[in-house]
């Protein structure tokens, strides 16, 4: 059974549902890890929507699972369809949102810790509390299936007191789960944007020994290279951000317009290609 040990098969999987990410997202993923991968290698993406992708992308369908979305609660709930079983692929996976950012060698996330291990990354949005991040992990196919069960038979009960679904991951997976070393990931928004006033004079970096940088949230690869916080946000120069916090010709308070400035990132553009 492939865990991408020994010249195995690696396998990569995401998932892509709506219209939010487009299928560029996949292709240059896949280029992406293409460019920092020792063969063999494939990627997966359960989709429910597979044109216009890469010829060398697999297209799965989306995995049945019924239940009712919750509807008062944030979190990637959708991502809980991978859980359980998926068809032909079978064995270890490591799982890649669309929006990740590959700077640096992939094989060792292959091979750290046991096949077995169900692996997340760190959540630096909660220091205090030992939470995982969904934007890359491993797991054995099949071995959150347990979870599948819990979420399906009260599905806005599980959000209303998980919130997200990494969290319900975190504290419920079966033998628990282990965190990739520390520097593996950078959150693009905490690690690698300097902070006030530096954000306005320097242009965000990947931390030395960074391999995936990740962009939880609202802030996505194209907004990096506009150089905005959102896409609903404005793309202005540094002196023009700076202005509007005192013209009032802004979307948050004062403190958060200021903090919340990225200036056009050049590696974002370079590196998130086909």
């Amino acid at each position: 059974m492939s865990d991408g040990r020994d010249g195995n098969l690696k396998q990569i999987i995401c998932i892509k549902w709506g219209t939010k990410f487009g299928p560029e997202y996949v292709n240059r993923l896949h280029a992406m890890i293409a460019r920092n991968i020792t063969p063999p290698f494939r990627l997966f993406c359960f989709t429910d929507d597979g044109a216009g992708l890469h010829p060398d992308v697999a297209v799965r369908p989306l995995p049945d699972f019924t239940y009712d979305a919750p509807q008062r609660t944030r979190g990637k709930w959708p991502k809980s369809r991978l859980w359980g079983d998926l068809g032909d692929v079978t064995g270890v996976v490591l799982f890649l949102d669309l929006d990740v950012i590959v700077t640096g060698n992939l094989d060792a996330f292959f091979t750290f810790g046991d096949p077995d291990d169900t692996i997340l990354g760190r959540n630096p949005n909660t220091p205090l509390e030992k939470m995982g991040q969904t934007s890359v992990y491993r797991m054995r196919v099949g071995k959150l299936a347990p979870l599948q069960q819990i979420f399906a038979a009260d599905p806005q009960g599980v959000a209303d007191k998980y919130h997200y679904e990494q969290r319900f991951v975190t504290r419920n997976a079966p033998g628990g789960v282990k965190f990739w070393p520390r520097g593996w990931l950078a959150h693009f928004r905490f690690h690698c944007v300097p902070v006030f006033p530096l954000n306005y004079i320097r242009e965000a970096r990947i931390p030395r020994g960074t391999r995936i940088v990740m962009f939880p949230g609202s802030l996505n690869p194209p907004d990096a290279i506009a150089g905005r916080w959102d896409e609903a946000d404005k793309a202005r120069p540094p002196l023009e951000h700076l202005r509007a916090a005192f013209t009032g010709d802004r979307r948050e308070g004062f403190v958060k317009h200021l903090r919340h400035y990225v200036r056009p990132t050049s590696w974002v553009a370079q590196l998130w290609r086909e």
